[in-house]
């Protein structure tokens, strides 16, 4: 009889710890995500703060007449900047001033070069109607057997595609756990497996070293990078 009351104390804490532990984590699941969020929104926000608000007069900062700290005044003032800046440019004036700077510092041997692409990527990305970035696709690489996850970043031109016998197409092989850091790879159309996920979720399973799995979705509107 002892030893059956010893066992089921026994069983008794363990299922009573099993609990506590599974509680613990799930609270983490929880509390994790939102805070490490928050923390890194907060970074940005801080960043962006500490660098704008010294070129504005203090009298027009919020805390010279509140008891309090306003977060997010300077990027407010760094978003309406920008968009201000956006709607001169685009006068006859804001073109004329963009051709006469970039005739300046096409006259620079290393900044031009720079500029320009520096330039070119941001056209890239904030053209709507690019195709960057905007699929996610599978490539055996590095070698026959061994598949990457990775994601079209246009078409293959140029001399590039000019000195390859098959119609290839610009492919970003992203590193974990940085995804901004990675490979271009210049791979035949015929290669290139075309798969369901976002954009979002590729990054997503990139960056959690494939912790992270989207679900499977199946689509009839799949673009086929093998007719390219």
């Amino acid at each position: 009889m002892k030893n059956k009351k010893k066992i089921n104390t026994i069983t008794l804490k363990k299922n009573f710890f099993t609990k506590l532990r599974g509680c613990f984590f799930t609270g983490l699941l929880f509390i994790a995500p939102i805070s490490i969020t928050a923390y890194l929104t907060w970074m940005v926000i801080t960043f962006i703060d500490e660098k704008i608000k010294p070129l504005i007069p203090i009298v027009y900062h919020p805390e010279y007449y509140l008891p309090f700290y306003i977060p997010g005044f300077g990027l407010l003032i760094a978003v309406v900047s920008i968009t201000i800046v956006g709607a001169l440019m685009a006068g006859v004036f804001g073109r004329y001033f963009i051709r006469l700077s970039e005739r300046i510092l096409n006259k620079m041997p290393v900044i031009r070069s720079l500029y320009s692409a520096i330039k070119k990527i941001f056209e890239t990305l904030l053209n709507k109607q690019s195709s960057s970035f905007r699929k996610v696709v599978m490539i055996e690489y590095p070698r026959r057997g061994i598949w990457s996850l990775g994601f079209i970043t246009g078409i293959t031109k140029g001399e590039v595609q000019n000195l390859t016998k098959d119609k290839v197409v610009n492919v970003f092989i992203p590193t974990t756990p940085n995804p901004t850091s990675g490979y271009l790879l210049f791979v035949p159309s015929k290669d290139i497996h075309s798969l369901n996920m976002s954009v979002e979720e590729g990054i997503k399973m990139v960056v959690s070293a494939g912790i992270v799995t989207p679900e499977y979705k199946k689509s009839h509107n799949d673009i086929d990078y093998k007719r390219l």
